[in-house]
């Protein structure tokens, strides 16, 4: 069963997609409210990005941050701006569970060698965005010079054992899932694989969950999530409008 990761993403202190209502009902852009809402609707993990760190090469958003750890009870990843041992320390002194780690991977690999003997593997995992196949900086867009694949491999001989992967188009956007490049990295690595971006509803999910077998077990899913695509999502959506009891602890 494929864990599903709700994306959160931030930028200048603000959430840049809020969740659709249900009669009406609408959901403030605070960072900790949408979490608290993905919370009640038994999430099991938060996908956070800072975009202003993406784009500034170190963390920006670090109050949020710190206020979304110590308002939900539940494990955060956090990407954006990570790219030194200092940021990421910063992360886990936070009470962040995990760090996405991305073009450390090609900018500064022996800094990203003391990030994994200092964390260790298990806490920090690698980010690949990929435009046809080939591995870019987020923030420039930029090419690493690698293919998805390869950096997954480079990863994996510095001890990775989890890979994000995201396909982008040529404007940083997610584009449709790549369900061929899914496979072969988890297939040719033996890794661990989350999907992120371009799920556009169940049929995505599905179609993803059938790669399994190749190590894909979770997907990160924003937009669809947000717009409502999913029918037991109006249920929760109605319970949360309605104040109504629920089971998940905030």
């Amino acid at each position: 069963m494929l864990l599903i990761i709700p994306a959160m993403e931030i930028r200048e202190g603000r959430c840049v997609r809020t969740a659709q209502g249900v009669d009406g009902f609408g959901y403030p852009v605070d960072p900790v409210q949408v979490a608290k809402l993905w919370r009640t609707e038994n999430a099991k993990s938060l996908h956070v990005t800072d975009l202003d760190g993406v784009r500034e090469g170190r963390v920006v958003n670090g109050d949020i941050i710190r206020r979304l750890v110590q308002n939900v009870d539940i494990p955060i990843i956090l990407g954006g701006g990570l790219v030194t041992l200092e940021a990421v320390r910063w992360a886990f002194d936070t009470g962040v569970y995990r760090a996405l780690i991305s073009a450390m991977l090609v900018d500064n690999p022996d800094e990203l060698k003391r990030v994994i003997e200092e964390f260790g593997a298990t806490k920090v995992v690698l980010g690949i965005y990929a435009v046809d196949g080939v591995f870019v900086r987020r923030g420039t867009m930029s090419s690493s010079g690698l293919t998805a694949l390869s950096a997954a491999l480079n990863a994996k001989a510095l001890g990775f054992r989890r890979v994000v992967y995201t396909d982008i188009d040529a404007e940083g956007n997610p584009a449709r899932v790549n369900l061929k490049i899914l496979r072969e990295i988890g297939e040719k690595t033996g890794m661990r694989v989350t999907a992120a971006g371009g799920v556009t509803g169940l049929e995505d999910l599905l179609k993803i969950q059938e790669l399994e077998r190749y190590g894909i077990d979770s997907v990160v899913i924003g937009r669809a999530l947000y717009e409502n695509r999913f029918s037991c999502q109006a249920t929760w959506r109605r319970s949360e409008a309605g104040d109504y009891p629920h089971t998940a602890k905030l």
